[in-house]
């Protein structure tokens, strides 16, 4: 636990050393759970959310973009059920005064559980080697049995628990399984009470007048609220998608974990309309598709799971989240959940217009049903960034920091640098830095030894340097250096946009999905 916590500081500090993520108002002792993305920041993520768009919108022809406003009328959340549904289970520790989510305390002693089944697993595989079976050793070693069961047990009364809105069972299992406090170990509790997680705001010129409005809580109701609007005008044939990239806005009382849970955060969905009856096989398909779409990335695929939910949404009939591997544990990234027809249906009921779909291919009018995808944002940039931060120890015996983002996220593709300040050198560098520009994001940097500027832009996540000298001046070729391996090639520089073209753009990565 240690280790992790040790971890997580180097993340968020490294995170504002160099340009990525500043704490909100920060001049101001900043605001909590709010936080602004810096120079460094904005570029990655903002190629998070174009490799996101271009595989999903650009590479399926069947799926659309939208940009639905922040501000929706008050009567589409008492629709979707956020009025009377969208609440968290709270708890307070009497002694401490600090307040928690029920049932994040609950999934975090669970999960510590199933981690000593993984031990016990991790040991035997170690013990026996490749003559291992650990489908055999789980079904049979008892230790393991009786963790994966105490795990399953914990996860499914909670659920139930919640589903009932049985309060006090929630309470009484926090209790039973000696849950204290993470900061002081007090297991002296509140009981526990639900609270509505919506900003309420006001539209109007007057107080007398004005309208109550909601900042949106998730960007999916604007995308259902338009979905006659898109497939009329689009001409689309179900099965289509539309997608939308947002903000969105939850008043988290719990907000911690730096950019994991924050109140103003961004999402990254995909409403897929269907027909009744075939969820279950698009359910499964975009399952498949999403969790391909994260390994591209090359984070490792041991940082990945499926978590089935125990406790569906109330409008949900099957639900799984890909979990990752952050610097605290495993966590939910995203989120893949069959909608059945509720929304649809129910904004039909409180608006009173019809949102059916009539099928050609059948001669049948229908309300679609819903596969969703929702991956956040923010989520997935911490994902990247806190797995990419390593220490590597060096043959010679010295260390570096190094963020290995994947090329095609990096916020800089390339930094070019002369090998002195003179000599014609700059001006060289300088023309390359002119003609990559258009298609790179490329820097200048011609301060301290070449030998720190590796560093440092190591340190900063740019796959490739590019060290312009004397050579270079007679035989038009540069030294690029590759910064997860270090390796140092000659090429010729009329070469540069194509071996960068190769290595960061979109198109190279996009292929392998």
């Amino acid at each position: 636990m240690a280790k992790q916590e040790d971890t997580f500081k180097k993340v968020i500090s490294h995170a504002k050393e160099y340009g990525y993520i500043f704490g909100s108002s920060e001049i101001y002792d900043g605001l909590s759970a709010v936080y602004d993305y810096g120079q460094n920041g904005a570029e990655l993520k903002k190629n998070i959310r174009e490799y996101w768009w271009k595989s999903m919108v650009q590479m399926h022809q069947n799926i659309v973009g939208l940009d639905a406003s922040i501000f929706m009328h008050p009567t589409t959340w008492k629709a979707s059920g956020h009025v009377d549904a969208f609440n968290d289970p709270l708890i307070d520790n009497k002694d401490s005064k600090k307040r928690y989510r029920a049932d994040v305390l609950i999934e975090d002693h669970a999960e510590k559980i199933l981690q000593k089944a993984n031990k016990e697993i991790a040991k035997a595989k170690k013990r026996f080697g490749d003559t291992f079976n650990e489908e055999e050793f789980v079904t049979t070693n008892p230790r393991v049995i009786k963790y994966l069961a105490e795990n399953k047990a914990i996860l499914a009364r909670m659920g139930s628990s919640l589903e009932k809105e049985d309060l006090a069972d929630v309470k009484l299992l926090i209790e039973e399984l000696g849950i204290s406090d993470p900061d002081t170990g007090s297991k002296n509790w509140t009981d526990v009470r639900q609270f509505n997680l919506m900003f309420g705001t006001k539209l109007g010129a007057s107080a007398e007048t004005a309208t109550d409005l909601y900042l949106r809580p998730e960007t999916a109701q604007g995308i259902f609220v338009n979905f006659l609007n898109v497939q009329k005008t689009g001409r689309m044939k179900v099965p289509f998608g539309i997608a939308q990239t947002g903000k969105a806005f939850r008043n988290e009382i719990v907000a911690r974990q730096f950019i994991f849970r924050m109140r103003e955060f961004e999402q990254m969905e995909m409403q897929f309309f269907v027909r009744p009856g075939e969820e279950m096989k698009s359910y499964e398909y975009w399952k498949e598709t999403r969790l391909k779409w994260h390994l591209s990335l090359g984070l490792g695929e041991e940082n990945y799971r499926f978590h089935d939910h125990d406790k569906l949404a109330h409008y949900a009939n099957a639900a799984a989240d890909i979990e990752f591997n952050f610097p605290f544990g495993f966590k939910e990234l995203e989120g893949i959940h069959s909608r059945t027809d509720f929304d649809l249906k129910a904004h039909e009921e409180f608006s009173g217009k019809k949102l059916k779909y009539y099928d050609n291919e059948i001669s049948e009018s229908y309300t679609p049903y819903v596969v969703e995808t929702s991956v956040g944002l923010d989520r997935m940039f911490l994902a990247v960034f806190s797995k990419s931060l390593k220490e590597e120890k060096l043959e010679d015996g010295s260390s570096r920091t190094v963020l290995k983002l994947p090329a095609v996220l990096a916020p800089t593709k390339a930094a070019i640098f002369p090998l002195v300040k003179k000599d014609g050198l700059p001006e060289l560098a300088k023309e390359i830095v002119a003609d990559l520009k258009f298609d790179f994001n490329v820097l200048y940097d011609e301060k301290d030894a070449v030998g720190k500027r590796y560093r440092r832009q190591d340190a900063n996540g740019t796959p490739f340097c590019i060290t312009v000298d004397h050579e270079s001046l007679e035989t038009k070729t540069v030294t690029i250096r590759d910064r997860d391996t270090m390796e140092q090639e000659r090429v010729a520089i009329a070469d540069l946009g194509r071996i960068l073209e190769e290595k960061t753009s979109f198109k190279t990565w996009l292929a392998k999905l």
